[in-house]
């Protein structure tokens, strides 16, 4: 299973799909900057509020643990919610467990704290070998766990819908709150990343 695997659009997504077309070739909209505004609100937009929640929670002990209590109150006191956004459960990554999130009968998403779900959650392979295969899936996208931590699978809903809270990585004690948002990505509040340290890469990571 690779990230870059295409998930056949059906239902409403080949409808809208159909209808940007239809619009482009009669010069009504143009498709390069569609893509450009999904793929900002897909990767900058929406996981820049889950990246503030997630970096609230490493800095302030009493919200952090609201945000595990209860993740939908937690957002809305940030100011994010939404009907995709209820109900939440935020579940924590430790040096003993590893969460991974994974909707297996269609793309419920957190889209309030995330944006918008990428193609890879949505396609049938990420669906079916995240709950079969999970540490496979993790490799495929450049994670290797040890075998002594545990891998959690939490299917998504239309009921509930889930946001790792991820490990806070080394080296960054002397980080603000603001700087801490920017190292974490949408992959790591799905599971199938985690945060990178500064110290291993060099430098800030941005939204990806």
């Amino acid at each position: 299973m690779s990230r870059n695997h295409d998930a056949v659009e059906s239902g409403p997504a080949a409808r809208v799909r159909a209808l940007e077309e239809l619009l482009a070739r009669k010069g009504l909209v143009d498709s390069d900057s569609i893509d450009k505004l999904a793929d900002t609100y897909e990767r900058k937009v929406g996981p820049r509020n889950g990246a503030r929640m997630v970096a609230r929670a490493w800095t302030d002990a009493a919200y952090k643990k609201r945000l595990l209590a209860d993740a939908t109150a937690a957002a809305t006191e940030m100011g994010f919610s939404g009907p995709e956004g209820g109900h939440l459960v935020a579940v924590e990554n430790t040096d003993r467990v590893h969460n991974l999130i994974v909707c297996t009968l269609c793309s419920c998403y957190p889209w309030t704290v995330l944006g918008l779900p990428p193609v890879w959650y949505k396609s049938f392979a990420y669906r079916s070998h995240a709950v079969s295969d999970p540490r496979g899936v993790m490799r495929d996208f450049g994670l290797t766990l040890p075998d002594n931590v545990e891998v959690r699978v939490w299917d998504s809903s239309a009921e509930i819908r889930y946001l790792v809270l991820p490990k806070r990585p080394r080296g960054t004690d002397g980080l603000s709150e603001g700087e801490l948002a920017d190292l974490v990505t949408r992959d790591a509040m799905v599971g199938v990343a985690e945060v990178a340290s500064p110290l291993r890469t060099g430098s800030r990571r941005s939204q990806a």
